[in-house]
Formats: structure tokens, C-alpha cells, sequence
């Protein structure tokens, strides 16, 4: 394949992957209307860049969503996790991420806090968030599952792709 045939097939190759491109590429493919998250995360996985299909959970200071979620198979998927960009509390740490390590998650996306911070870089995982704080949640298992979440200008809804690096997150339809 010549290197301008190749050029002009890159958008039907893409909308076809969830393995990890490039967040700049995808900006040069799509364009102005690139669904990219204007929050400025931090990554504090073992894992820099990763992408898969979105699974959702709106909660506030709660986490257990979080933890049954990561308990079930990920099949490569990244949960995206909105907190209400509260650093009140963890929504996830190392036990938590440890879950979603052995089930086959490829990340987890948090508008909200992590905690264990010098464990997770070990994991195999993506983890992105807003910060840190040790201070641990509630499980009262309050929260919603598989709704359409708004963090930074940007829908995630789930089955939707997203794709996370060092640049950024963006967000496609599957």
C-alpha cells in the first residue's frame, strides 16, 4: 500500500480500533469537531496510554459502584468514573485498580481522586485523575451505572471508544 493510500484509509482504520492511537492523530483526523476533554488529568497508572470501549458511573464520595464494576470482566474496556470533581475523597486505590487489573480493564478515567498513588504506577492499568487524597469513600452503593456523563466539555456515553495519552483523552462512537 503507497503511503497516500494508506493516509486516506486511516479514518476507516481507526473508527475501527480500541487499541491505543495517538490522541494528537486523532485531532488531525477529526478535526474541529474532535470530542476532546478540556480537564487537564493526571496519570498515575502503570499503563500511559490505553483506549476501549466506555462503560460509565456517575457517583459522589461512594465508590462501591466503582469497586463491583471492576470486579466484573472489563474485556478491555475503560470505565469512566465522574466524581463530581470531588478530591474529597478516593474513588479508587490500589485494591480497587488491582480488580480491574485481573479483569481485564485497560483503564479507568476519574473526575474525582485516587489514593494509593506509588501503587498504582505498578499496576498495568490506566489510570487517570484529578489528584489524590488518602482519605478513603463511602460504599453505600449510591450512584448511577451506564448513564451518559459530562466531564470537560465532553459526553462519555457508554460503548462509545475513548483513547487516553500523555495529551489527552478523546472520546469517538464506536
Amino acid at each position: 500500500m503507497k503511503l497516500k493510500e494508506a493516509f486516506v484509509a486511516l479514518p476507516t482504520i481507526l473508527s475501527c480500533m480500541t487499541e491505543p492511537v495517538a490522541t494528537a492523530d486523532l485531532a488531525d483526523e477529526i478535526g474541529p469537531d474532535i470530542r476532546s476533554c478540556d480537564t487537564q488529568f493526571t496519570a498515575f497508572g502503570g499503563r500511559e496510554v490505553f483506549a476501549g470501549p466506555i462503560t460509565t458511573i456517575k457517583c459522589f464520595q461512594d465508590n462501591l459502584l466503582v469497586k463491583q464494576t471492576l470486579s466484573e470482566p472489563g474485556n478491555g474496556g475503560v470505565l469512566v468514573v465522574d466524581g463530581d470533581a470531588s478530591i474529597h475523597t478516593a474513588l479508587v486505590g490500589d485494591i480497587i485498580a488491582g480488580r480491574g487489573v485481573d479483569n481485564g480493564w485497560a483503564g479507568v478515567i476519574v473526575n474525582g481522586a485516587v489514593r494509593d498513588s506509588a501503587i498504582l504506577r505498578t499496576l498495568d492499568i490506566g489510570v487517570k485523575a484529578l489528584g489524590t487524597n488518602p482519605r478513603k469513600s463511602t460504599q453505600t452503593g449510591s450512584g448511577e451505572k451506564n448513564v451518559p456523563v459530562e466531564i470537560g466539555g465532553v459526553t462519555f456515553n457508554p460503548g462509545e471508544i475513548v483513547y487516553s495519552d500523555q495529551d489527552g483523552v478523546v472520546v469517538r462512537e464506536s
